[in-house]
């Protein structure tokens, strides 16, 4: 057995504990695609926390410390103001908080695209500090040098194509990618050359339907979707997306929960016993013996 950090929800503590069961590897991902089939699909969600990772672990294969973080938990207006500071610090609590799952870390903005030495400092570091399996840079064919420096020196790597949206700003939005012939070819031609130069995966996001799937017949690895196709060989999500937490729900979220509605009744529950002086009640106080 290995052993990694759990929470111990009686006391909010992280200890070392025996996993249930081995991690699973890169490798084992990768080999899920086997000769074009993925015959179990891959499932993959974003975590930020050590709690939220340990609640997420057991039935996900991947999880993902997105740089969406930066919307999500630091109320940014965008993933490009993300640090390699914000990202170790996550990622070490996600990789405490799980046993099952592998864990990658997103490159954030800024932090890879200059050269591959670059790529690799930050990604060794990322690595080192965390514990996780391996990273995740956005773009295509103009990374494809930097995907081969990384994996030849024993960095996994996802790739990521289609919407990727710390290019927002050359992009002029999130709106869907691939419509027209030109942009479609572009997206398949770059998954190829992640997986030509290593890629263990690659992240298909916000694309046409057609070109998710022209993708994932395309290349030998394991195509994960975001916006994509059922018939990509796996899916993600941003999970607080997928729990509701937020308002606006995009298109390619299906949401299967309504968290924020449940947190914000509790606290006006909380509220109202409060302004009442109906708690602390007997059995949250002290009493003489």
């Amino acid at each position: 057995m290995s052993t990694t950090f759990q929470l111990d929800t009686s006391t909010s503590r992280a200890n070392p504990t025996p996993a249930p069961m081995k991690r699973l590897t890169v490798p084992a991902i990768r080999s899920r695609k086997q000769d074009g089939q993925t015959a179990e699909p891959i499932v993959m969600l974003t975590a930020y926390t050590a709690r939220q990772a340990q609640l997420l672990d057991p039935h996900c294969d991947l999880l993902l410390v997105g740089d969406s973080l930066g919307q999500v938990i630091y109320g940014l207006p965008s993933s490009l103001p993300v640090t390699l500071d914000m990202m170790a610090n996550h990622g070490a609590a996600v990789v405490r908080g799980s046993y099952h799952a592998v864990v990658l870390v997103d490159l954030p903005f800024g932090t890879y695209e200059a050269s591959p030495e670059q790529a690799f400092a930050s990604s060794s570091r990322l690595l080192k500090e965390t514990g996780c399996a391996g990273v995740k840079l956005e773009g295509g064919e103009e990374m494809a040098a930097t995907v081969s420096f990384l994996t030849r020196r024993g960095i996994p790597v996802m790739g990521h194509v289609g919407l990727t949206p710390q290019a927002v700003n050359v992009l002029g939005g999130y709106n869907a990618r691939g419509r027209s012939e030109a942009e479609a070819a572009k997206i398949v031609s770059d998954a190829r050359a992640l997986a030509e130069a290593g890629a263990f995966a690659i992240v298909v996001e916000g694309v046409v339907e057609p070109i998710a799937v022209a993708v994932t017949e395309a290349v030998p690895c394991p195509v994960i979707g975001i916006g994509g196709s059922a018939r990509c060989d796996g899916q993600v999500l941003v999970t607080e997306d997928m729990l509701g937490m937020f308002e606006r729900v995009p298109r390619f979220v299906k949401r299967y929960e309504a968290i924020a509605e449940v947190i914000s009744g509790a606290a006006e529950r909380y509220a109202g016993e409060v302004r009442a002086r109906t708690f602390p009640g007997i059995e949250q106080t002290y009493q003489p013996r």
